[in-house]
């Protein structure tokens, strides 16, 4: 399985601007936030055994208000990935192409499956630090039985959706993605699987869950993405008896 993981280049307000207004985060704490994410997905790709490929967001795809400057959106994303898995990574770099995350999501994996030959390919959101090899190896294996597998996420979401054939993508990824995705595959008669649910970080209530996730995974002593546990550390953030998330 192709492993497409879609990645932003980090920059203030563009990733993960839900949390600051909140959550207890400043824009260059959900930054840090983001790289630290995308490193442990990065990882559990790499520890799978799917084959990564990088999709990055250039200036033509991004928002104007942050297509502007200096800086190249593909070095940042690059410099992201290897500082991530060192310079020798097997990693595939590709741009984003469509000015939507349904057009870009669904042009992607339509040119993988029907231009280059792949037998499947999933889409992981680089959001999902909980994510380790056990659920993409799984999802890999699933593909086998079903044309398309779904990865349930927070509030109607998903973290990961594979494809063993293309889909009618036209606005798939619109809220909730996750019914929209399945009754896309359901009306062109294709067979639906679903792998386990996990937390992503892009919304308030999947940073309180995955820390949740992060705490219970300390406890019985699993992995539980060390980079994000790094940083959830260094913060002090717990979810208190409230509900609420806060600094320690």
């Amino acid at each position: 399985m192709i492993v497409v993981v879609p990645v932003d280049p980090p920059r203030e307000g563009l990733v993960l601007s839900s949390l600051v207004d909140r959550t207890p985060l400043s824009e260059s704490e959900a930054v840090t936030l983001y790289e630290a994410a995308v490193a442990d997905v990065l990882w559990a790709v790499a520890s799978s055994g799917g084959d990564l490929l990088v999709n990055y967001r250039d200036a033509e795809t991004l928002p104007d208000e942050y297509a502007t400057g200096d800086a190249d959106p593909e070095a940042e994303v690059r410099a992201l990935v290897l500082d991530a898995l060192g310079e020798d990574a097997d990693v595939r770099f590709e741009r984003q192409v469509g000015s939507s995350t349904s057009a870009r999501v669904g042009n992607t994996v339509t040119h993988l499956l029907e231009r280059e030959g792949a037998q499947s390919v999933g889409v992981l959101e680089p959001t999902t630090p909980l994510v380790n090899r056990t659920e993409i190896d799984g999802a890999a294996m699933s593909l086998r039985r079903h044309e398309v597998v779904l990865g349930p996420s927070s509030e109607g979401q998903t973290y990961f959706a594979g494809f063993a054939e293309p889909i009618d993508f036209t606005d798939a990824y619109a809220t909730p993605e996750l019914s929209t995705l399945a009754r896309r595959a359901a009306d062109d008669s294709l067979s639906v699987g679903f792998a386990p649910m996990l937390p992503t970080v892009a919304t308030p209530a999947g940073l309180r869950a995955t820390i949740a996730g992060v705490e219970a995974r300390q406890a019985a002593g699993q992995p539980r993405g060390e980079t994000t546990a790094a940083f959830v550390d260094e913060l002090g953030l717990a979810v208190g008896a409230d509900g609420i998330l806060h600094r320690e």
